[in-house]
């Protein structure tokens, strides 16, 4: 069976996006263990600034490779709303884990272990993952609209 070639630009596109995302992870993964460790800084902090430095990544790998095709804007708001979506994201991956372990609390009848806890954490990231690509895609690296065609005043614009 062969693929639309929209449902193919997709694909390649989401292709990218979950490289630059796997590189990322590595990247935080990566500085908040050497600042842990190898610099013994407070955990929280190391987190943040790890989360940083893969966030730079992130947007200047999405920007450059993922989405290298799409119009730009002016920076600033190409990077506020990389910003805003990946706070929103955050939020929305620190509620999914908050439900979902309270979830399994209630069902359990006790505090569920790290294994359930690690499968809700998993969901939150699929969820998340979704959610920044859709963002991703149709705002902050949306298309530019096509440009009009000239047409007479009164006389619609034809659509092909």
């Amino acid at each position: 069976m062969q693929l639309p070639p929209r449902a193919k630009r997709l694909l390649a596109l989401g292709s990218r996006f979950l490289t630059v995302g796997a590189i990322s992870t590595v990247i935080e993964i990566a500085v908040f263990n050497l600042l842990l460790v190898g610099f013994g800084w407070d955990a929280v902090a190391a987190k943040i600034v790890a989360s940083l430095v893969a966030l730079v990544n992130a947007y200047f790998g999405n920007r450059q490779w993922t989405f290298r095709h799409r119009a730009r804007r002016q920076r600033w708001l190409e990077v506020s709303l990389f910003i805003a979506v990946n706070a929103f994201c955050t939020v929305l991956g620190a509620v999914i884990v908050w439900l979902g372990v309270d979830a399994a609390a209630s069902l359990l009848d006790r505090e569920p272990g790290a294994l359930v806890v690690n499968v809700v954490n998993l969901a939150s990231i699929v969820v998340v993952v979704l959610a920044r690509f859709g963002f991703y895609h149709g705002v902050v690296f949306r298309v530019s609209p096509a440009p009009r065609a000239a047409t007479e005043p009164g006389t619609p614009a034809h659509r092909s």
